[in-house]
């Protein structure tokens, strides 16, 4: 063989290298989403556990396909601003946008884009639970999914962003750009939602506990163990003798990457445990903790890491209680962990890493900049969130009327039972049949919600 020959072998098996480790990233995103299903389905009171978990299957099968048509040509085309460049390429009927033997670059690319983007719904669906219709929720998640999360991606990771070229702004493990933006957007939709039927008293919260703590703890692990795909989806794989990279260009690999999350991890639930002593938000604080040094991943001593998660998760706790008791119904601490660890990430990298050189003649890192970005991020998802709910809320489509909740969504909006062993016998039944559970009679009519 020639040498050409013999380069061009090599470079063929380097980008099948980098096309396999998108691959598997994608793969293991997949727990993120059986993570918030069995999250929330534990967190749900039984007559609500199905539509929780439909929620979160649903928002997957809605975001993907709206990412293709829509999100993936955001991102390309609005790096500046509110108006659009030419991407013609990620238009869904352009030639990249389908399968072709000579790019191994653009369908992988663009899955991990849509799982992050899936992840941004399934954020919003742990705040909503037990009350939103399911119609509803789904226009929110795939106008969050699709358009509002890739919009501030398109200006804050895009390596012409102008968060990044104006300001520096530094995210590497998206915790403005997809856990701020998705949690300030579930915030708006709460405050036009409402709380749920009982959760205040003579305006005092009462607790609504979860009808299967451990299958919620189960699933925020489940989680955890995807966000390790999560963030490998963030790290660039470069062909040649470049190695990693992050998003901006800047030198890093998968070992930085690793330290900080695992001290993340750590270091977010002893905070969140030392301030709750709770299970739930004690096991909310990993996650929260490893947000907190999401933005900062490649640059942060395992040490500080370690400390700044204790922080976020110390205050995420107390964050959630404070909403709580200004009469904001957030059911699963949703803004907590990811709107303001999210926000409060990326203040840090401007506190403890300013001055950090970026690439290409591109600003430095700083407290200005990422301040900045902080702040677009938040008003990015919150004023789409409230103003959209607001309108569904008029058109009284946001939530089910009082009747149907009380009822619960599983009845009214699924017509299936998610425990159908412990319901009681129906005494009039001939064969002693459990009521709702005989499997050759028809399903009973739904009650009229609208």
């Amino acid at each position: 063989m020639t040498t050409d020959e013999l380069q061009s072998i090599f470079e063929m098996h380097q980008a099948m290298n980098i096309e396999v480790f998108y691959w598997w990233c994608i793969a293991i995103m997949f727990m993120i989403h059986a993570g918030f299903l069995a999250y929330e389905i534990g967190a749900s009171r039984t007559k609500n556990a199905l539509a929780s978990g439909m929620k979160n299957i649903l928002t997957l099968a809605s975001v993907i396909p709206a990412f293709y048509f829509v999100g993936w040509w955001v991102y390309n085309a609005f790096p500046n601003g509110l108006i659009p460049i030419e991407a013609s390429a990620a238009l869904p009927w352009s030639a990249s946008m389908r399968p072709d033997v000579n790019d191994m670059g653009t369908g992988i690319f663009f899955a991990a884009f849509a799982l992050f983007g899936a992840t941004t719904g399934s954020i919003l669906s742990g705040a909503v639970i037990e009350r939103i219709r399911l119609s509803a929720f789904l226009i929110l998640a795939v106008i969050l999914g699709a358009g509002v999360w890739i919009l501030a991606g398109a200006w804050g990771w895009h390596p012409n962003g102008w968060l990044l070229t104006k300001f520096g702004y530094h995210d590497v493990g998206a915790a403005g750009v997809v856990h701020a933006v998705a949690g300030f957007f579930a915030l708006g939709v709460v405050m036009n939602l409402g709380a749920r039927i009982g959760k205040y008293k003579n305006g005092k919260p009462q607790a609504i506990p979860p009808h299967n703590m451990p299958m919620s703890l189960l699933g925020l692990m489940m989680i955890i163990v995807g966000f390790f795909g999560f963030l490998g989806g963030c790290i660039i794989f470069n062909t040649g003798d470049i190695g990693w990279t992050t998003i901006y260009g800047n030198q890093t690999n998968l070992s930085a990457f690793a330290f900080n999350t695992v001290m993340g991890f750590a270091g977010g639930v002893i905070g969140a445990y030392l301030v709750s002593r709770d299970p739930f938000w004690t096991m909310s604080g990993g996650l929260g903790g490893i947000i907190t040094v999401a933005a900062g991943l490649d640059l942060y001593n395992p040490g500080l890491a370690f400390v700044l998660a204790a922080s976020g998760g110390a205050l995420m706790a107390k964050v959630g209680n404070f909403l709580e008791q200004r009469g904001l119904d957030d059911s699963v601490g949703a803004f907590a962990v990811h709107g303001f660890c999210g926000f409060y990430g990326v203040v840090l990298v401007g506190i403890f890493a300013a001055g950090f050189a970026n690439v290409d003649g591109i600003p430095d890192v700083s407290f200005t900049g990422q301040l900045m970005g902080a702040i677009v991020m938040a008003l990015t998802g919150f004023i789409p969130g409230w103003g959209i709910s607001y309108a569904l809320k008029k058109f009284n489509i946001l939530r089910v009327p009082p009747h149907a909740e009380a009822l619960g969504l599983d009845l009214v909006e699924i017509s299936a039972r998610p425990y159908p062993e412990s319901e009681p016998v129906n005494s009039n039944s001939p064969l002693g049949t459990r009521s709702g559970f005989s499997t050759t009679a028809p399903m009973a009519k739904r009650p009229d919600i609208s």
